[in-house]
């Protein structure tokens, strides 16, 4: 049934190798369910009055991305691609509209889900894959290469590899400890495995990494003293097995939060308008880089099947702001199961599953240290640069916009700004070097659209 639905042998896949992928899709996107609710509830500024309950939103953020998925599989089934409530949305709702502008949750709530409207609405027309098969080639890559970019310093942040510095902003972190060494080791295992080229070792070469190296942080055996490692205590906490999961405490309160009519002031509109564009941005960035890695760009630079995927991702915002939770959006760690073989929505599926599956072995997929994790995040991200070999590095004014992506994406730290800021200078550059009537009216919209974002 599966094989008949998901066409594997058209998409020369199988269901064991989607299953491989959509594992380790997961491993490398389980930080979410855990991130996502500690940066909607503040944790990391300090609990503050009026932020998301960390409980609710947690369970929200799994059910949000099992049913994303799900959709995904079945709408999109040509794309293996894992949704969650997106990163740096989530920071915008709590920080900037709740903590902020003093929205309720629910007056947050319900702005995310008319921005979730307005994507359905525009996905369900040609306009937005028309705008997205408009980008040029080279800014494609360009814009793939920059969402691995920005993917690597986060990586690297998490593995403790990388550092704050309060003059240099970012400098070499602890790399003498022990657990940052066994995600150094990790992600040189990933690479090794994958070079070796020894069938469903190197297919599954990020889940042998994570597992392995995770076993080991949690063995009983290290203990760190600043010059040597005795044998005492583990690098990781094993945190058990089962637990209950909390109840789901903003159900439908995206409906309530509309009664104030707050969202349809000028700040909701706003509000409104950036969580669109943000979402609309970091959606056609991730769609076209899995599409780089999975061969889904033709000749003439269009992504293939991607109105299905832009509806699942809208219909995902919708159903996870009724949920409980800010904007799902596709995940650039979807590119570590095309990697490992996925190329149907059965990987989306499994994706799902084991989502689902945490509701109750919380404590067991929180044990996966964070520098490991971390370690596959660096993996994935050497797959997406490597594609800037396809840049047109012969014509300047096509290439330089693609840097400017790649370099602005993980220095201002926002995927969207990145893309913004390289529309507004292929715009510019086509303008002034007379060759502006060759250029795609998409381009233009989407420049003025960036140029109105950072006006806001």
């Amino acid at each position: 049934m599966m094989n008949k639905y998901f066409e594997y042998r058209k998409h020369k896949t199988n269901f064991k190798t989607e299953v491989v992928a959509g594992v380790t899709t997961f491993l490398t996107m389980a930080y979410i369910m855990f991130l996502n609710p500690f940066i909607l509830s503040g944790e990391f500024a300090g609990p503050e009055k009026g932020f998301f309950d960390f409980g609710g939103v947690y369970t929200a953020t799994i059910v949000a991305t099992a049913i994303a998925c799900f959709i995904m599989a079945f709408a999109g089934k040509t794309w293996p691609v894992g949704l969650a409530p997106g990163m740096g949305i989530n920071a915008f709702v709590a920080f900037g509209v709740v903590g902020g502008m003093k929205y309720t949750t629910a007056e947050a709530l319900a702005a995310v889900l008319l921005s979730g409207i307005l994507f359905l609405v525009i996905s369900l027309t040609p306009i937005r894959a028309w705008i997205i098969n408009s980008i040029p080639r080279s800014l494609k890559f360009g814009i793939g290469a920059g969402i691995g970019l920005f993917l690597a310093i986060i990586g690297l942040e998490i593995m403790g590899v990388v550092a704050d510095h309060p003059v240099t902003l970012v400098t070499l972190g602890d790399i003498k400890s022990p657990i940052v060494l066994m995600g150094c080791l990790a992600f040189v295992t990933m690479i090794v495995l994958e070079k070796i080229n020894a069938g469903f070792i190197s297919r599954a070469n990020i889940i042998i990494g994570i597992l392995v190296f995770s076993l080991l942080a949690w063995l009983p055996i290290w203990e760190w003293t600043g010059a040597s490692i005795k044998g005492s205590a583990s690098l990781a906490k094993f945190n058990g097995i089962l637990s209950a999961p909390p109840s789901m405490s903003y159900l439908f309160d995206a409906i309530d939060g509309f009664s104030t009519g707050k969202v349809f002031t000028a700040s909701g509109l706003t509000v409104i308008f950036t969580l669109f564009f943000i979402d609309f941005f970091d959606t056609a960035g991730t769609l076209t880089s899995v599409a780089n890695v999975s061969g889904k760009v033709d000749s003439k630079g269009r992504v293939q099947d991607i109105e299905k995927a832009m509806l699942s991702d809208s219909v995902g915002t919708v159903a996870g702001s009724l949920l409980g939770t800010t904007t799902v959006t596709s995940y650039v760690e979807s590119g570590a199961g095309v990697k490992a073989g996925g190329r149907t929505g059965m990987t989306s599926l499994v994706i799902g599953i084991l989502f689902l599956l945490c509701l109750g072995f919380a404590p067991l997929a929180t044990s996966l240290p964070k520098e490991i994790d971390g370690a596959a995040l660096v993996y994935v991200a050497v797959l997406f640069v490597r594609n800037i070999v396809d840049i047109e590095w012969k014509d300047i004014s096509e290439s330089a916009p693609a840097v400017l992506a790649m370099i602005t994406m993980p220095l201002t730290y926002s995927i969207s700004n990145g893309i913004a800021l390289a529309f507004i200078a292929y715009a510019l550059i086509k303008i002034f070097s007379g060759e502006a009537s060759k250029t795609s009216p998409a381009i233009w919209l989407v420049a003025v659209l960036s140029v109105v974002s950072f006006s806001l």
